[in-house]
């Protein structure tokens, strides 16, 4: 058996903490025989555990306390610490482990719920689960979640080579906004959803590339995000924004414009890869 869960990115410029859309990197959990302990064999680096401490088998023995102890192999091309939703990706794997091992019969709601309560936002988690775009709210216990098509483009994935945890880019937040600042950073935000909901691209990247809520505070921790952004809009982009808590810089691209816009940022020198991705429409899925 194998459980596949694709990478994600989320705010998608204003939708801090509520929009994110399943693009194609992906984890992969092969689930073997039966061991006395749990084993994890992977090759992502001796800061990944490889027995029950790894986040991929806490997260499963909280959904379920008596799972029989596996071995399992894990891959993936997700770079860690890059905005891409790396852990999301761990998390809702190893609550599907637990429904596939425990045979708990869980429903996609029923994931997004566990997920967002051990993540403590859905934008990178639903999408994950669900695949495409997905816009989510958390607000007083209450959650929502509207699945949809992205709209036809390219996306550009530009992922530096230096990671950036959530904690050090959540640090940089102001804890509060004036009501003055919160109306206009909702204000962008509708647009943004209004232009991602109707396929309009020219206006959904504008609303984008124009977010108040975490971008202006975060983008001086991401040295190449200011010439990326420019010199990718100079070749024809429809919009740019931080992907996740960052560093990796998402290019929405006409695509005509591919080409171009890749030389573009390619020739700007920087320390890092930049990578055409596809949406992926599929999700969580198991194969056995």
């Amino acid at each position: 058996m194998k459980i596949i869960v694709p990478a994600t990115s989320a705010n998608i410029g204003p939708g801090f903490d509520s929009v994110g859309v399943a693009v194609s990197k992906y984890l992969t959990v092969e689930v073997l025989e039966g061991t006395e302990d749990w084993i994890i064999e992977h090759d992502l680096g001796e800061e990944i555990p490889a027995d029950k401490t790894n986040l991929l088998i806490t997260t499963a023995l909280e959904v379920s306390e008596n799972l029989l102890p596996h071995r399992l192999k894990m891959s993936s091309d997700i770079p860690l610490a890059r905005g891409l939703g790396s852990s999301s990706s761990v998390i809702v794997a190893g609550i599907e482990l637990a429904n596939q091992l425990g045979n708990l019969q869980l429903s996609d709601e029923d994931k997004l719920r566990i997920a967002n309560s051990i993540e403590g936002h859905p934008d990178n988690v639903a999408p994950a689960i669900f695949g495409n775009l997905v816009v989510a709210s958390y607000v007083d216990g209450e959650l929502s979640h509207l699945v949809a098509p992205f709209p036809v483009c390219s996306l550009l994935a530009y992922i530096p080579s230096y990671e950036l945890k959530t904690s050090e880019s959540r640090g940089v937040l102001p804890e509060t906004l004036s009501y003055k600042e919160a109306v206009a950073a909702s204000a962008v935000s509708n647009m943004a959803i209004t232009g991602l909901l109707t396929g309009d691209m020219v206006l959904a990247g504008k609303a984008i590339q124009n977010d108040h809520f975490h971008e202006p505070y975060r983008q001086r921790l991401v040295r190449e995000f200011a010439s990326v952004k420019s010199i990718a809009l100079t070749a024809g982009a429809y919009g740019v924004y931080l992907s996740g808590a960052g560093p990796t810089i998402m290019i929405l691209a006409p695509r005509d414009k591919v080409e171009l816009i890749s030389q573009a940022v390619n020739r700007l020198g920087h320390d890092g890869e930049l990578v055409q991705l596809i949406v992926d429409t599929q999700g969580l899925r198991v194969e056995k």
